[in-house]
């Protein structure tokens, strides 16, 4: 399905999404964040930065019109969505943890986990998949892989599931936007 609008959410610099808005060439209609940190400038006039809103998403109701016609994105967003907006809008999630294969990678920090099991996998990856009340149980719609021996410490880890996880974001929004 073409989604007209792209909500994008996250809790960390927003770099993740500056970078895939170059790349396809279409950058989202707004930003949330609840990052205190400091923000990409590259993001400029979409974001939109939030607090006690971004807690709950209510910010989403404020914001989206058509449901049906918005694509909402979790970009590194690193809270739980509330049940009702799993319900009432198209989420979907960027985990850096192959979780098709290894569904003990679900929930939070998949990359140190993965690195610290990094002898037990063969392949190591990131998954976009459907947002829905349990943390990471959504359809998975787009995986990527990369081979496990090729990774040598913590940081490459990081790095090769950042690449991963760019890689499966570029193929879906390219295909949904």
């Amino acid at each position: 399905m073409k989604y007209k609008n792209w909500v994008a959410l996250f809790s960390q610099t927003g770099s993740e999404i500056a970078d895939l808005s170059i790349e396809i060439d279409r950058w989202p209609d707004h930003v949330i964040t609840n990052s205190t940190g400091p923000v990409t400038p590259l993001l400029g006039d979409c974001c939109v930065v939030t607090n006690e809103q971004a807690k709950t998403l209510d910010i989403l109701d404020e914001l989206i019109y058509r449901p049906d016609d918005t694509l909402v994105t979790l970009n590194g967003w690193l809270k739980i969505v509330p049940e009702d907006k799993c319900k009432k809008y198209n989420i979907y999630n960027g985990h850096p943890g192959l979780i098709t294969k290894y569904p003990e990678l679900k929930g939070k920090d998949p990359q140190e986990r993965a690195w610290n099991s990094i002898h037990q996998y063969t392949h190591v990856g990131s998954v976009v998949h459907e947002v829905v009340e349990e943390v990471d149980g959504g359809n998975v719609v787009v995986e990527k892989e990369a081979i496990a021996s090729e990774i040598t410490d913590l940081n490459s880890a990081f790095f090769t599931l950042r690449n991963t996880s760019f890689d499966a974001w570029v193929e879906f929004l390219s295909i949904h936007l």
